[in-house]
């Protein structure tokens, strides 16, 4: 079993990295801390991606002199995915960050829980 994990060390680090990014996510009150779990679940994505993406002994996917098959090269399409997906994490999170801006100058907290019992005596 601990041959398995240590042969795909990447797809190991990818796990423990989303489940860091996740616990952090679920079990953390502050708001600012939710969206870094966020972002370490999306690298965590990202390099479960590139390293399903990579193959041993195949070349990048651009035409060489001699190599006219496409088998000698590595997919393009999960490296195509990955830096997709790092433009729209990025644009997410800066989204969340400036809404958790906007949140902290209006009610002075971060906090989720009193966030949601702020915006219940508002409703009223």
């Amino acid at each position: 079993m601990l041959e398995k994990l240590l042969a795909n060390y990447e797809e190991t680090a990818a796990i423990i990295l989303f489940s860091i990014g996740f616990t952090t996510l679920l079990l953390n009150r502050n708001l600012i801390k939710k969206i870094i779990g966020m972002d370490m679940m999306d690298s965590a994505i990202f390099l479960f991606l590139a390293s399903q993406g990579f193959i041993e002994g195949k070349e990048p996917p651009i035409l060489a002199e001699g190599i006219t098959g496409a088998q000698a090269y590595v997919n393009p399409i999960p490296a195509g995915l990955v830096l997709t997906g790092i433009v729209v994490s990025v644009s997410v999170s800066a989204v969340m960050m400036a809404l958790a801006m906007r949140l902290y100058h209006r009610y002075r907290t971060l906090d989720v829980d009193e966030l949601i019992a702020i915006a219940g005596k508002e409703e009223v």
